[in-house]
């Protein structure tokens, strides 16, 4: 572990909006320093002002560049934006290999921006403990909008669509990773898909072609709420919009902010959002436990009562006080 540290101070350093302090609480949460859990319990009930949204899809899919440009469009309205950019793990230094901050190096001297790039240290989907982490972090620190730009290689990207409350999936037109990518697993946690430079031939086949595997697996769907409205959305299903953008030169992106508020207040109608979140923290709390309890975690876990779990305590305090209950316990 690194050094201690004075999580208080810098708590109040990180709500007061310093990016400085923002930079160093991520890295004591990166390096698991002394105190960073008291940090991040400190700084828990400032988090939940912030949407997140998750960008993930095949490499050369454009993310970065149609995350850069929702950015831009969010700076327009006056929002403050925070990025979490995770890469692939160097196997030299366990750091992040590609470097989004280069790649979106416009954004990082912005006003009301913030970014940094976290290595995915082999976290199936792409997202580590600490991303989730780094997330709260600049949630506290009055970000509007908080953008997961992840790895989608294949895996099942379970990780993004837990920490984001909203998740786009971006793939191109001529590579064929439509259906690729819905045998992947990635339509599973796609809550919009988008289809980025679409100005290169073949955008049109893949948008009809994720059409026909959209209608496949809503006709097999239990019938649930009641009807739908005119964009195809029943009470409670939320029917996925596919989208195409040229994200290099802007084109679409209002219509995908669009679509990303009109989710959010799908959510926040249906009461999906304050479930959706729920699991978030216990995802959370079951990560802090993991830290104390290694390979005895998931049976502690399993003895929690829901009195405990849904007790409104943070999701540090809610690992604590498992482990300090039950450790005499195991064999």
């Amino acid at each position: 572990m690194s050094p201690a540290f004075d999580p208080e101070r810098l708590a109040g350093r990180i709500a007061g909006g310093e990016p400085l302090a923002l930079a160093r609480g991520i890295s004591h949460v990166e390096n698991e320093s002394d105190g960073f859990e008291a940090l991040l319990e400190r700084l828990d009930g400032r988090t939940g002002r912030a949407r997140r949204i998750g960008i993930t899809g095949p490499p050369g899919a454009g993310k970065s560049t149609l995350t850069a440009a929702l950015t831009r469009h969010y700076l327009n309205q006056s929002l403050k934006v925070g990025i979490v950019a995770v890469d692939p793990t160097s196997p030299f230094t366990g750091g992040a290999l590609l470097g989004d901050r280069i790649r979106m190096g416009e954004l990082s001297t912005e006003p009301g921006v913030f970014i940094r790039s976290m290595a995915s240290r082999g976290s199936l989907g792409g997202l580590a403990t600490a991303t989730r982490e780094a997330a709260d972090l600049m949630d506290a620190a009055g970000y509007d909008r908080v953008i997961l730009e992840t790895l989608g290689v294949g895996q099942a990207e379970l990780d993004i669509a837990v920490s984001a409350d909203t998740t786009a999936v971006v793939l191109v037109p001529e590579s064929g990773d439509g259906v690729q990518a819905m045998k992947a697993g990635l339509m599973e946690v796609a809550d919009l898909f988008v289809i980025n430079k679409s100005d290169r031939p073949g955008a049109d086949r893949l948008e009809k072609e994720i059409a026909i595997i959209m209608s496949i697996r809503f006709a097999n769907r239990p019938a649930s709420g009641a009807g739908g409205d005119a964009d195809g959305e029943a009470d409670d299903v939320w029917r996925m919009p596919i989208m195409q953008t040229v994200a290099s030169e802007a084109r679409g992106i209002e219509e995908f902010a669009a679509h990303l508020d009109r989710h959010f207040d799908w959510l926040r109608s249906t009461g999906k959002l304050e479930a959706h979140r729920r699991t978030a923290r216990l995802r959370r709390a079951h990560d802090a436990l993991l830290r104390r309890a290694g390979r005895d975690a998931q049976r502690i876990w399993r003895r929690a009562s829901p009195e405990t779990l849904d007790s409104g305590a943070s999701p540090y305090a809610i690992a604590r006080r498992l482990y300090e209950e039950f450790r005499e316990t195991l064999p």
